[in-house]
């Protein structure tokens, strides 16, 4: 190995940040044969030979190691807007054994992972009827050989039956895995949340287990908050590099049963909307804007009474929260800290702070008769569709669920205007007729009706009250910050209109 000193004009800055002054430090730069080095530059390395320069970022490396006298590094090669494939590089390496070799290898891969962790043991399970039946093929395709190149410990188990997620994930030894990866849509994930909940050490393994979507299905919410896509390949690259995350989750209770909840509730509108286009499943997410056209169109009312205990009341405080977490990355901590003190408390899951939906109405809980309440749905999530930014405002363990309501009878021209604003999520969460705030508990009763739809993570539940309450960072997730979602950051610091 020879250490190359930089030219004056400096070939090895960064292309992927031309603005970066930075230079590569001493000894970073490895020869590789005659023709070749390899340069750790700002983001990325600098594969420099008599071919085109190229900049692989450090952040799709996969795995590099020495291989007798060569280099090998494999790495996440796109190959299309929303693909990736692994490909391969190798090169000879004229000192093998010298320690700066090892060196500059060591470097390369803590630069790769960063925060994330190395050869993650996975838990993959596979929906076989997710994404048209074809959920397998994508897993064998475009997840299965970034797993392998990046050296993961893998041990995948195909569904077989609704229900079968849960059962798997309550009987598995969290000591042997890191991560579950549900190859599948959103349901999968439910399920395995609430099959964790299930272990007689619940807080424990929620606290261990990393829960990730792998986007197989029509509804991958989850993947695009945390991974920001719903390409399989790119999201497996996102899990590969993915930074362990304390995840709100939110306690349901209906009845006598208590099951949790990862990604939103609702009830009216967006429930009839999601769970009433069943059948209209083949067209992907638009189903679900196609059925809140008709139903805002038909200008339908659910009557309930409604029961909140609010942490956030006005759309001003929600912005200052909202820009206070995204500067302080703390609250991940916070969570971790809280959450290692119940675990040596408890070992199910956490006590209801505000009791059951059975119970009297928790002290300090507002009540609110809703007799023209058009849509309630309450968001752990930014993003329900890749194009319905609902939730802008939605952090992943603040302690709050977003919650968002709309008046039924708005005239149909504002609430047209309502559903085409979702998408950009500013002018939606600036909208008069649009009420937002963050609550930690709520109870919904519903009136005067006989029928209708609750959704819980897109699931249905029968049509009777129920109690939420959030439970700050019970979970754990894994996400590209470590500390947001992959949703656009449209919440303006100031009062907007629109």
């Amino acid at each position: 190995m020879k250490v190359v000193p930089l030219a004056n004009d400096d070939p090895f800055v960064d292309p992927v940040r031309p603005e970066s002054s930075e230079r590569p430090a001493e000894g970073s730069t490895l020869i590789a044969g005659r023709t070749a080095s390899l340069t750790l530059a700002t983001d990325s390395l600098i594969v420099l030979e008599s071919r085109p320069t190229q900049a692989i970022p450090f952040y799709n490396i996969l795995w590099v190691e020495l291989s007798g006298p060569e280099i090998l590094i494999k790495y996440a090669k796109p190959t299309a807007k929303d693909t990736v494939r692994v490909a391969t590089i190798n090169y000879p390496v004229e000192k093998p054994d010298h320690p700066h070799t090892a060196a500059w290898v060591a470097t390369l891969l803590d630069r790769a992972y960063g925060e994330a962790q190395r050869n993650k043991r996975v838990k993959v399970l596979v929906n076989p009827f997710g994404g048209k039946g074809k959920a397998q093929k994508w897993y064998l395709q475009d997840i299965e050989p970034i797993f392998a190149a990046a050296r993961c410990d893998v041990d995948v188990q195909k569904t077989q039956y609704r229900g079968h997620a849960m059962e798997i994930a309550e009987r598995l030894d969290v000591e042997a895995f890191d991560v579950i990866a549900s190859c599948s849509g959103d349901g999968l994930p439910y399920e395995v949340f609430n099959g964790l909940g299930k272990k007689k050490d619940a807080l424990r393994a929620l606290r261990k287990m990393a829960v990730v979507q792998l986007p197989c299905g029509s509804g991958n919410a989850m993947s695009w908050n945390l991974n920001g896509t719903d390409s399989p390949s790119v999201a497996a690259l996102a899990v590969v590099k993915g930074i362990r995350t304390p995840m709100d989750l939110i306690s349901i209770t209906q009845g006598d049963r208590r099951t949790l909840s990862f990604l939103s509730q609702s009830v009216g509108i967006v429930a009839d909307a999601d769970l009433g286009t069943e059948n209209l499943r083949w067209l992907g997410s638009a189903r679900f804007s196609l059925g809140i056209c008709i139903r805002l169109l038909k200008k339908t009312v659910y009557p309930c009474d409604l029961a909140m205990k609010i942490e956030l009341a006005t759309k001003q405080e929600v912005r200052e929260h909202f820009w206070a977490a995204l500067k302080d990355h703390s609250l991940p901590e916070q969570c971790r800290d809280s959450l290692d003190n119940n675990l040596r408390e408890a070992s199910g899951l956490p006590p209801l702070q505000y009791g059951t939906v059975n119970d009297d109405l928790p002290d300090g809980w507002t009540l609110f008769p809703y007799d023209k309440m058009g849509n309630f749905y309450s968001g752990n999530m930014a993003l329900m569709a890749p194009d319905t930014n609902f939730f802008p405002a939605a952090l992943p363990n603040d302690g709050c669920m977003d919650l968002v309501t709309l008046d039924g009878d708005v005239s149909r021209i504002a609430a047209l205007r309502s559903l085409s604003a979702v998408s950009s999520g500013a002018k939606f969460f600036n909208m008069p007729d649009v009420k937002y705030c963050k609550i930690s508990g709520y109870r919904i009763i519903p009136k005067d009706q006989k029928d209708g739809c609750i959704s819980i993570d897109g699931e249905r539940m029968p049509f009777e009250p129920f109690q939420a309450e959030v439970h700050r960072g019970l979970g754990t997730v894994l996400s590209k910050s470590g500390h947001v979602y992959e949703a656009p950051c449209v919440v303006g610091k100031g009062a907007e209109t629109v």
